[in-house]
């Protein structure tokens, strides 16, 4: 089954921004997400913003020895296999179906994975809870925030045509 979304990656080299498209297979697969971003060759921030299905985001940023992950909802483990696999890769259980109601939504991981780029946890976790918000909003507030907004919706632009 086929995803809806867009997977970015975003560089941040010598104070300026580039955002450009990850493959496809980053919405469905968390691993190919990673790898692909640990290919990057830059000496500055390397991070992805994933919104998946229009349901639920990731930020994936590999970091020495690993990678700092935060999931907009974790409740998408139900329904979504790179959600689960975020919450496997923080080593937390996926909910149970029947403990969650269908108004539940909450994070997972590092809410401070885009501190040093401009983002406090604090400003993250507004952003996160802003629930009446689309994901791609969300992360269209997260690049304003963090001074990309207009690289990222330059290349979103051209994903549509």
């Amino acid at each position: 089954m086929a995803l809806t979304g867009f997977a970015v990656v975003v560089v941040r080299e010598d104070g300026r921004w580039q955002c450009n498209a990850l493959e496809a297979a980053a919405l469905q697969d968390l691993d190919a997400a990673i790898t692909e971003l640990r290919g990057q060759r830059t000496t500055g921030a390397v991070f992805g913003l994933l919104d998946v299905d229009d349901e639920f985001f990731v930020i994936v940023r590999p970091v020495p020895g690993g990678v700092s992950l935060l999931l907009s909802d974790a409740a998408a483990a139900l329904d979504y296999d790179v959600a689960a696999d975020v919450l496997d890769l923080l080593r937390v259980e996926v909910p149970e179906d029947e403990a969650i109601d269908a108004d539940d939504v909450w994070p997972e991981g590092d809410l401070g994975v885009l501190a040093d780029v401009g983002l406090p946890p604090e400003e993250l976790q507004v952003i996160v809870d802003e629930v009446d918000l689309y994901p791609d909003e969300q992360l269209e507030m997260i690049a304003h925030r963090c001074g990309f907004d207009s690289q990222l919706a330059a290349l979103l632009e051209k994903q549509v045509k």
